[in-house]
């Protein structure tokens, strides 16, 4: 008897099935991060990040229509083959499972954007599902397309660098030219102060490297069939706005010299669309330059007729389209269950400081060090309160040799709330306070106890130029900072990023990891610097940091 309902209905009635069920996950445990967005939904989270102009992620409102775009045209040029039926299943099953197991990882370890990964993967498996081999062919770009509209934070290094890169070669082309600009940190000001601009995030390319590099790739990929000419308009994409912006800040340097504060503002925003036209053209330009031959003779794409009937066209494959999606189901389901555990168990790690009475702020440091140091309280900005989550603990004091004011160490600490990204590494907040970062070395600080005590810190060696009315003097300065777990002492962000997705993970572990930053001046050298900073944390850490199990780097 012939079935009722035909495979490719089946196959898309189960696909929806599966793709509901993935919905209610996505939507009501798919984010657990909630310390900047106060969301369960991962639509949400990732939506929102679309209108946050902090994110950098602007540019997601065109992506999404985009890659909606790209898979109809790939299915327009994919026609079915009229009768012929979806091939197996499995591989959308496959995809969907993957999805899953890496969405769970994703949410124990507080990195959504994994997740958002995780929902691409599992939104093919249920176009794959569905439509068999010829939607999950056209799927492949689109949904790989999308992720140029998931907000990386690893990005703030690279924008980071590019910031002092585009900085360096724009000061120094400005000097080529008689221009006697100072460059600190990314602030960049006129001898005579008539005029001062910092070179923020937005002018340093990073949101323009996203967005370009998503243009590229669109533009390699309706262009060209090749790959390796694809990928040389990708990679021609960096230097491209490198340029762009080494451009856009020399502009706004010229005009600001010539014209003061107010033609450097006029010169700033027309630049900005000056960046796109810099890489846009270049990139015109070389896909011209690199024309693709075109084949003799096309060989007809028959992948939606090969093993078209791998499930057949019989009761037993449609029976074989239902077990897949009720496996899937199944699946989601159990992880619906374990991550809504997860979320309400109590954090299970501890603090990497010792806490106040509030039990939300690390304990109070000591106002006196002896009869040598007196400390005074230093007040936590309203910036940073509005930045970072409201459950971020704070201790700080400005520590003073009372025999010798001009010596001097700030010892802060920061301790992270629920939320892992509540704190986060010194260099960007140093640079964009104007400070230049010359290098970054490790340095072990011993602790009572002996030498298996000791830990590992990064000390950056930083300076500013300051004007004076006998001229520019530099002033030259040691950060040194370091983050402490439950455990684990590590003197890295990454360190101490990849400590804590293990933990979460492998352990169920949420430890409030602390954030201990130290700076003091540094003109009597960095020995005697570090020998000051080593006073201070003998009095101070006992104090401030329990014993704890081990170190790293």
């Amino acid at each position: 008897m012939k079935p009722s309902l035909s495979l490719p209905r089946v196959s898309w009635l189960a696909a929806g099935a599966c793709a509901l069920t993935g919905a209610v996950l996505f939507q009501a445990w798919g984010n657990v991060t909630r310390g900047y967005i106060n969301t369960g939904s991962l639509f949400y989270w990732w939506g929102y990040q679309w209108l946050d102009a902090r994110s950098e992620t602007e540019h997601g409102l065109i992506i999404v229509p985009l890659a909606a775009w790209l898979l109809w045209r790939n299915l327009r040029d994919r026609p079915s083959a009229g009768s012929r039926e979806p091939g197996s299943g499995w591989p959308g099953v496959g995809a969907m499972a993957l999805g899953l197991l890496l969405h769970a990882v994703g949410f124990a370890a507080q990195q959504t954007r994994l997740s958002v990964v995780a929902l691409l993967i599992f939104a093919w498996g249920v176009l794959r599902l569905g439509g068999g081999r010829r939607w999950g062919a056209a799927a492949v770009f689109p949904l790989a397309f999308l992720v140029f509209a998931i907000p990386f934070s690893a990005l703030d290094s690279a924008g980071f660098w590019l910031r002092l890169w585009v900085i360096k070669a724009s000061s120094g082309l400005a000097h080529l030219a008689g221009i006697g600009v100072v460059a600190n940190g990314t602030q960049l000001t006129a001898p005579d102060g008539h005029y001062q601009y910092d070179v923020a995030a937005a002018c340093s390319g990073v949101r323009s490297l996203v967005a370009l590099l998503a243009l590229a790739l669109l533009a390699g990929y309706l262009q060209f069939r090749s790959t390796a000419r694809r990928a040389a308009l990708f990679l021609l994409c960096f230097p491209l706005i490198y340029l762009g912006n080494v451009a856009r800040i020399l502009a706004i340097i010229l005009a600001a010299q010539a014209g003061g504060q107010r033609w450097g503002e006029h010169a700033h925003d027309v630049m900005g669309y000056g960046v796109f036209v810099i890489v846009l053209g270049g990139l015109l330009l070389a896909a011209r330059w690199m024309p693709e031959p075109v084949p003799v003779a096309e060989v007809e794409d028959r992948s939606s007729e090969i093993g078209v009937r791998d499930l057949g066209q019989s009761a037993g494959g449609l029976h074989r389209v239902w077990l897949a999606a009720v496996v899937v189901g199944a699946l989601a389901v159990g992880e619906m269950f374990f991550l809504a555990h997860l979320a309400a168990l109590p954090p299970q790690g501890g603090a990497g400081v010792r806490l106040a009475a509030d039990g939300l702020n690390p304990v109070e440091l000591p106002a006196f060090l002896g009869t040598e140091w007196i400390g005074r309280r230093a007040e936590v900005s309203a910036v940073e309160r509005d930045i970072l989550p409201p459950d971020t603990g704070y201790s700080r004091r400005n520590y003073v040799d009372v025999a010798n004011p001009a010596q001097w160490v700030y010892l802060s600490v920061v301790l992270s709330g629920r939320d892992r990204t509540s704190i986060h590494r010194p260099e960007l907040c140093l640079v964009g306070q104007g400070w230049t970062i010359d290098a970054t070395s490790g340095h072990t600080f011993a602790r009572a106890g002996g030498p298996a005590r000791d830990f590992p810190a990064t000390v950056l060696h930083v300076r500013r130029e300051v004007q004076t009315p006998r001229g520019p003097v530099v002033v030259p300065q040691l950060v040194v900072y370091w983050f402490v777990g439950g455990d684990t002492i590590v003197a890295s962000h990454w360190r101490r990023l990849a400590v804590d997705a293990w933990n979460r993970v492998v352990h169920g572990r949420v430890d409030r990891w602390a954030y201990v930053l130290l700076q003091t001046d540094a003109r009597d050298g960095d020995t005697a610097a570090l020998a000051r900073l080593q006073t201070v944390l003998d009095q101070t850490l006992p104090t401030l940091m329990p014993p704890v199990a081990s170190g790293g780097r």
